[in-house]
């Protein structure tokens, strides 16, 4: 029997699966596309996603083919510098399109031990006390201990499940495509300059070699946004919305997108979990999809081992479900936010400019900041120090720095006192003894996905602690 079986191989996905084969999980990843997508959806990692590469040694990947820019400005694009004190080590947002991102998780998930079967489409999936039995297109079966349903917006597994996906229509629909663009460079650029001064939603983005990445408003609201629109409709729209349709000509693809939102009503029933866009959906305003499912896998992907293992305490799994729902619920508002402040109707351009003189202080900028790049997130641990429940960034220790003791995926003692143990747990903890000046706590229990569970130099506290997110200690 397959351990996990994990429906959809987007980068939600093939992060899950790599980070259930950290631990010896046997995972198969079922992708209905027999070719990887060339559709450029995200167009770049935001910090929190950046340090996740970092704690398992793939950020090196990652810079060598993308850029890094400043963080800011990604509040409904409200031009603002990037905010001071970030708490971070990696203060940038990488420019990446998605499908190198896509091709780097891939890559790491295939190393590590995950088979990835391209072409298989699941089609039924039924489920015991012991496992569930998923159904593929071609009528063949496979059995499996878990299931995660990682396969987007439409998911077949959500709806095989029968969990409610409610939330809010979509109301203004945005085209957007690849294509090559013969209008003079200058020319486009000025006309991008001129029509963004009142018209958000629109851009033309050189790709290199003439082509360009096309965003325009649509005209209405499709019945069907899974259908692409016509080339015929996408330069009609630019011509209303621009005065121009660029010269545009050899689109490489065409796609449409709408504004609503949903939110699954629960993210397990069962042995079936759902992440990702399967879980959520959003507006695209701010950059947030790809980077909430990479961060739905990297919570959920060592709670779930730790299931398939045997040791993890009761509770640890649907904790998946209590802590990133609602940082998804969070995510849905603050799109739909953005996306009334990019409406061009008077009362939302009002809003807009009170919203931009309220960045203009540096406590909102970098509240706003920290909000769409992922390292405000506290989880609910109860009553405590102020970093419980939060994710340390990569501080300097004296033999080196944090996330480079985190690539493994086990949990981890951070110890400046030298007194404390993990005997008992030290199959799921590692135990390090190091700390500096970036280190202001005498000690602090991680999580395998980072966040501080623990904080203090009590021995007999921390004993207290390590059963609720390890389980019990070994005999």
């Amino acid at each position: 029997m397959i351990d996990v079986i994990v429906a959809g191989g987007g980068p939600t996905g093939v992060m899950l699966a790599a980070e259930l084969r950290l631990h010896g999980v046997r995972v198969v990843v079922l992708e209905k596309e027999a070719e990887p997508t060339i559709y450029v959806r995200s167009l770049g990692l935001h910090v929190r996603s950046v340090e996740v590469m970092d704690q398992r040694g793939l950020l090196e990947r990652f810079l060598a083919v993308s850029r890094r820019y400043p963080v800011g400005s990604f509040f409904a694009g409200i031009p603002k510098p990037s905010p001071d004190r970030l708490d971070t080590a990696h203060p940038y947002t990488l420019g990446i399109p998605q499908p190198t991102t896509d091709r780097l998780l891939t890559e790491h998930a295939i190393e590590v031990g995950a088979e990835i079967r391209r072409g298989c489409e699941l089609a039924g999936l039924s489920q015991d006390e012991d496992g569930v039995t998923v159904e593929l297109a071609d009528g063949s079966r496979l059995r499996s201990r878990y299931l995660v349903g990682c396969d987007g917006g439409r998911s077949t597994v959500r709806r095989l499940l029968g969990v409610g996906f409610p939330g809010e229509p979509t109301r203004v629909e945005t085209l957007l495509g690849e294509m090559e663009v013969t209008e003079d460079p200058q020319t486009v650029i000025a006309v991008n300059e001129e029509v963004r001064k009142t018209q958000l939603r629109f851009g033309a983005m050189p790709l290199g070699e003439g082509v360009y990445r096309v965003i325009v408003p649509a005209a209405g609201v499709s019945e069907d946004r899974a259908v692409p629109p016509t080339f015929e409709e996408f330069k009609r729209q630019l011509r209303a919305v621009a005065g121009t349709d660029l010269g545009v000509r050899s689109p490489r693809w065409l796609s449409r997108f709408g504004d609503a939102t949903r939110l699954a009503e629960r993210y397990r029933t069962g042995r079936v979990l759902l992440a990702g866009d399967a879980a959520h959906i959003h507006p695209p305003t701010g950059g947030q999809g790809l980077n909430l499912g990479i961060q739905d896998a990297f919570n959920l992907g060592w709670k779930l081992a730790a299931e398939v293992a045997g040791w993890a305490p009761e509770g640890l799994l649907d904790s998946y479900h209590t802590e990133r729902h609602p940082v998804a619920a969070a995510v849905l508002d603050n799109t739909l936010a953005q996306m009334q402040l990019l409406s061009t109707e008077p009362g939302p351009q009002a809003v807009r400019r009170l919203v931009s003189e309220l960045i203009a202080f540096e406590d909102v900028n970098r509240y706003l900041t920290e909000k769409i790049t992922a390292i405000g997130i506290r989880y609910d641990f109860g009553e405590g120090h102020e970093l419980l429940g939060r994710r340390l960034r990569d501080v300097e220790l004296k033999r080196g720095h944090l996330y480079g003791l985190m690539r493994a995926g086990r949990g981890l003692l951070l110890d400046q006192t030298g007194r404390l143990s993990v005997a008992g747990w030290a199959d799921r903890v590692d135990h390090v003894v190091d700390g500096g000046e970036e280190l202001e706590v005498p000690a602090a229990l991680l999580r395998p996905d980072g966040h501080v569970a623990w904080v203090g130099e009590d021995q007999q506290e921390l004993l207290g602690r390590l059963p609720r997110w390890f389980g019990a200690a070994a005999g």
